[in-house]
């Protein structure tokens, strides 16, 4: 039944509350938190399609993405203050709910959002996905948040220890902390750690890459990007839809992290001695080193074959190496710690490990969140093991790659050492000498925790936290 204003009314006459006008950017900020908190998705690769759905495009776009990026981000530091604010312990309070305070969290202590505006377009998010009584919660609770700003918080609720209070500073677990920790001292950085767990929360720039043969960088600059100066290849782009740029829709380039793109020429333009015509990429998914990799090899007149243990997976490089068919061996599933192939096949070989990604927080900032110490006990038995095969799979003399997007040691230097003491016809060769001796490549300060070994930093190179091995069997 309804009044004459068209209201609906609750039974004994008493109009209904109207339902919450929920502002459109701000629902798909919370639509992403849903998704990565219900599908394990990750926020970069869902976003794209919930602007879509939505029809935001522009500032709106540009919004939503930091709203839902930040947010996820930031969570640790903001479930901090929240629980300085709630008077229950958080894991009580509606997920749905906690999604919402930590949207408004942030626009109360990081963005340029009027209090009052982030308060209230989240207490009618809230009432939109949860009911008038948690919209009431949640306006208590956001308006205790306002009452200081982030430094203030922080100050408030950090513990005193170095660790400690970096982890709620800059919004990484402790434990994350303090292997970043340990991996910067191997370097002889350890005062670099606060510069590098900010640099983990600023938002990456989009990374053009210029597949040789197929685009240059000339064409991509016309389309607006700006090299970066590190990499021959390597462009950035400071706004706008990369698909939107010819060479990247058809094939030709591809967005892929500059260290990435590194690590690949460092493998290929490493010297070898006697034959050179046939490479494996044994981790291939989701294709942008064998992309790269292919197109620089069939300038040489070599061949790559690409191996990916995933069915959909191999999809996936399938599509991305779809323009570098001249230096394409083919795509293969298969597992790389049982090899389809002879042993001794190949002359160079890239094992881009599975690993933890926390060498890539900037870009998957939720990684922070679901990953553990148990994670890396049981990736490094695999990474060994993929080591093994891939040296097993190189002629003597040839050389392998052995890369991952993580600084952690266990996952770098310690799987290295595991494998050199355990084979005698394997040594080290100087990754670092073969990446700055690439054409077009001009790095400082990429010494590895092993004397030869190359690690990427975000904070000095603009790149994710790539290690690279190289080693060759005698």
């Amino acid at each position: 039944m309804a009044d004459p204003r068209g209201r609906r009314r609750r039974p004994g006459g008493r109009p209904a509350p109207a339902r919450a006008k929920v502002d459109a950017p701000r629902a798909a900020a919370y639509d992403v938190l849903k998704a990565v908190r219900v599908d394990d998705a990750y926020a970069n690769l869902v976003l794209p399609h919930v602007l879509r759905t939505a029809g935001l495009t522009g500032r709106d776009a540009a919004f939503v993405t930091e709203l839902a990026s930040g947010t996820i981000r930031r969570q640790g530091t903001y479930d901090a203050i929240l629980r300085a604010c709630v008077d229950r312990p958080l894991a009580k309070v509606e997920a749905k709910v906690l999604d919402a305070l930590r949207l408004g969290t942030h626009q109360l202590l990081a963005m340029r959002v009027p209090p009052h505006a982030a308060i209230s377009s989240t207490v009618d998010l809230v009432r939109a996905k949860a009911g008038q009584g948690p919209a009431g919660f949640t306006n208590a609770v956001l308006r205790k948040v306002a009452e200081h700003d982030h430094d203030q918080w922080v100050r408030r609720i950090a513990p005193t220890d170095p660790v400690g209070f970096a982890a709620i500073a800059h919004a990484h677990p402790v434990w994350v902390v303090e292997e970043l920790r340990r991996s910067l001292r191997s370097v002889g950085a350890a005062d670099e750690l606060e510069t590098l767990l900010a640099a983990d929360n600023a938002a990456p720039k989009v990374t053009l890459v210029s597949r040789p043969g197929t685009s240059t960088v000339e064409e991509l600059q016309a389309a607006g990007a700006e090299p970066t100066g590190r990499s021959p290849h390597a462009l950035v782009l400071d706004s706008g839809d990369p698909g939107a740029i010819a060479a990247v829709a058809e094939g030709r380039a591809g967005v892929q992290d500059e260290g990435s793109q590194l690590v690949a020429l460092a493998l290929a333009h490493v010297g070898l001695e006697g034959r050179d015509e046939r490479w494996l990429d044994t981790c291939a998914g989701p294709g942008g080193k064998s992309a790269l990799l292919g197109a620089l090899a069939g300038q040489r007149g070599a061949h790559l074959l690409a191996s990916e243990r995933q069915e959909h997976r191999a999809g996936l490089v399938r599509r991305a190496t779809r323009t570098s068919t001249a230096g394409l061996l083919g795509v293969v599933v298969a597992d790389g710690t049982r090899p389809a192939w002879a042993p001794g096949s190949f002359d160079r070989v890239i094992v881009d490990a599975p690993c933890s990604g926390l060498g890539a927080l900037r870009r998957r900032p939720e990684s922070r969140w679901r990953r553990s110490p148990k994670d890396i006990a049981e990736l490094v038995p695999l990474q060994t093991e993929l080591l093994v095969n891939a040296l097993d799979s190189v002629r003597p003399g040839g050389v392998v790659a052995y890369v991952t997007c993580s600084p952690v040691l266990a996952e770098t230097s310690g799987v290295v050492e595991s494998v050199l003491a355990r084979r005698d016809d394997t040594r080290l060769i100087d990754a670092e000498q073969a990446l700055l001796s690439v054409p077009g490549v001009a790095l400082e300060k990429v010494t590895g925790p092993l004397p030869g070994t190359v690690q990427l930093w975000p904070h000095r190179h603009g790149t994710d936290a790539m290690f690279l091995a190289l080693l060759t069997r005698s």
